[in-house]
């Protein structure tokens, strides 16, 4: 086997386009900051849509930032859930998914913020039209199965949280969860959550900034010792396959007193 690089990633990153993230959040500024921070990977992770993923991609590449598509879901029990997707064809498909179960309420600009898709030129190109933060009309269970017959990763996320997760919806994360990991937030350490959890130990664990402002990028990362940044070999990371894994612990040694 190849020699594992380790590769620093933040995987939950949301831009301009979810109502929560601030204006600032534009592709270019996105891909920057990380850059700034040494991030070698990162996923866009917006709320119910992945209409800003491909730009985001783009810029990426351009620059050498491994940029992985995602999308954080809100389900009906109104806890969210990172889905990651390889290839275009699967983000247009879930997308497609996305469209038909999230509830037609138009989005208040005034109470939630603008939910705009903006090119790689900064230049705005597009709206939302509903409002992202509802939860769709799919249960986590339901969101997996889709998730996973178009060949995706599913991954609830900062399941510590006391909002919306399945810790703060369901009162704990089911033991017969189907999933492909888990995500904590800087909040907790995986031993720790861990010790109070020990019936989760068989999942592995992502931690990542959920970024909404472009300073707060990279705050949390991941080192993902892999062969090469691919959506495969994180597959692999996910699965301890051949000696990949991944170590949650990068940077929360100044995170836990925030």
């Amino acid at each position: 086997m190849s020699q594992l690089i380790p590769y620093k990633a933040d995987l939950h990153i949301h831009t301009v386009l979810s109502p929560c993230g601030d204006l600032e959040m534009s592709p270019v500024n996105i891909v920057n900051r990380a850059l700034e921070r040494g991030l070698d990977m990162i996923a866009i992770s917006d709320h119910n849509t992945t209409r800003q993923v491909k730009v985001t991609q783009k810029i990426g590449r351009d620059k050498g930032l491994f940029v992985l598509g995602g999308v954080e879901v809100t389900s009906q029990e109104e806890a969210h859930c990172l889905s990651f997707f390889e290839t275009d064809d699967q983000l247009d498909e879930f997308q497609q998914f996305l469209d038909i179960h999230l509830p037609k309420i138009p989005n208040d600009e005034d109470r939630f913020g603008y939910q705009l898709i903006v090119d790689e030129n900064e230049e705005i190109v597009g709206e939302e039209q509903y409002h992202l933060l509802n939860g769709i009309d799919v249960d986590i269970d339901g969101i997996y199965e889709e998730v996973h017959r178009i060949g995706g990763l599913f991954i609830p996320a900062h399941v510590n949280k006391g909002t919306t997760s399945l810790t703060s919806q369901l009162g704990f994360v089911p033991p017969d969860l189907r999933a492909d990991g888990l995500e904590i937030n800087k909040f907790v350490t995986k031993e720790d959550f861990l010790k109070k959890n020990a019936y989760l130990k068989k999942f592995a664990f992502i931690t990542d900034s959920d970024a909404h402002f472009v300073d707060n990028i990279g705050d949390v990362y991941n080192i993902i010792y892999m062969q090469h940044r691919s959506f495969d070999e994180f597959h692999k990371a996910l699965q301890n396959f051949e000696g990949r894994w991944i170590d949650t612990m990068a940077f929360r040694k100044n995170t836990l007193t925030l």
